[in-house]
């Protein structure tokens, strides 16, 4: 049996991914290492979202191959971009196959090489369970339904039972996940329906969903999310920009207005966003509307991405926004993303909250707020903020 690690780049979907990746080899009998130690094998699951993440992909493998007896890189990277990875030394393995089969393939692959054996690594404390993959719709800068498909859904049977078999496992978070959750479909079911039986698996505390389309935050939704209390007040609604021409020429489905819209009725929610910075024909005042429109929708930290153009997508040739310029918005929003995360976080000094606390010292709240506080991994422990560090709340 061989040793391995795992690492991931990108999404909570690659992060699920890898997982898979991991939970195959665990059933073939092979020993998990830490990431960043010696083993036999490393698998990498890469991401294309720009061309500076796949450049960290392969950097990554590179890194991996000087220390193991093989490295396996999967995923969106390398099925996008797989001469990507070209020229890499000769212990590397290009798997450019979608996440079931890349797992499947890397799990028989492995179990030809006879290494050291030993028991399988415990449970995750937080559980990431896929409801759907891929998407139909065609943003002109994304390159999801060419290296994903298009949408499609597991049977709700197939994830209660997912979810029961993680509690069951000691994981009592589960975290939602898919390319684009709104459009979770199976017979009856709707994301609404699915999000309370979810929430009633006896034994589960927390229920969140990764990300969120904002013309699926809909008033059955709302109150799914509103009207089950194991639902974390939380909700990532990619914006992109607040400029409506820019997000017209995206080929996004939503203006300006209905995306505050939306938004208000969940005011008490912790609201985070992805924001892509010097997409083509975005100037001055466009980028100046989106700082203004995060701000009004009360979002607490940005993701922000630098528009890198993609093979295969509408605006692929089109890149005309300077990289300085780039950068330097990338600055500012960062900049205020930050003093945003600061400011909610401070609004929490001298409440309480549950926190999981999934690595040593730290966890995450109801909300999905950063905690710092003391306890064993896996554990949730309610808690009082008694100041704000530079990464998070400190609990008293």
């Amino acid at each position: 049996m061989a040793s391995f690690s795992v690492r991931f780049l990108g999404c909570k979907v690659s992060q699920l991914d890898a997982e898979g990746v991991r939970e195959a080899l665990v059933r073939g009998g092979h020993r998990e290492v830490e990431r960043d130690g010696d083993g036999d094998v490393a698998v990498v699951n890469t991401c294309c979202v720009t061309h500076e993440a796949v450049r960290k992909s392969r950097q990554a493998a590179t890194r991996a191959a000087r220390s193991h007896a093989r490295v396996y890189v999967t995923g969106c990277g390398a099925n996008l971009e797989g001469e990507a990875f070209a020229g890499l030394p000769p212990n590397v393995v290009v798997v450019r196959r979608r996440s079931e089969a890349a797992a499947a393939f890397v799990a028989g692959d492995v179990g030809a090489i006879g290494c050291v054996g030993g028991e399988a690594p415990p449970a995750r404390t937080r559980a990431f369970v896929k409801i759907q993959d891929g998407c139909s719709f065609s943003c002109g800068f994304c390159v999801i339904p060419l290296v994903r498909g298009g949408t499609r859904s597991r049977s709700a049977a197939a994830i209660l039972e997912d979810v029961r078999r993680r509690v069951a496992a000691g994981q009592r978070e589960v975290v939602l996940t898919g390319i684009n959750l709104g459009l979770f479909r199976h017979g009856p079911y709707r994301l609404p329906r699915l999000l309370r039986e979810v929430a009633a698996v006896p034994g589960l505390l927390r229920v969140r969903l990764s990300s969120i389309e904002v013309n699926h935050v809909d008033d059955e939704l709302v109150g799914a999310l509103r009207g089950t209390p194991s639902v974390g007040r939380h909700l990532h609604v990619p914006l992109q920009s607040g400029d409506d021409d820019v997000l017209r020429a995206m080929g996004r489905r939503y203006t300006v207005s209905r995306y505050l819209a939306r938004l208000e009725r969940l005011g008490d929610f912790n609201l985070t966003t992805d924001v892509i910075v010097g997409f083509p024909g975005e100037d001055e005042r466009a980028f100046e509307r989106t700082l203004d429109t995060v701000e009004r929708a009360g979002i607490t930290k940005v993701h922000v991405f630098p528009y890198s153009p993609r093979p295969g997508t509408a605006t692929a040739a089109s890149d005309t926004v300077a990289a300085e310029v780039k950068r330097e918005r990338g600055r500012r929003l960062r900049a205020w993303s930050d003093a945003a995360s600061r400011a909610h976080w401070e609004t929490w000094i001298g409440k309480d909250d549950e926190v999981l606390i999934d690595r040593p010292g730290r966890g995450y709240g109801h909300d999905y707020t950063p905690w710092f506080l003391e306890g064993p991994v896996g554990a949730f422990r309610r808690v009082r903020a008694a100041g704000v560090v530079e990464e998070g709340i400190r609990a008293a």
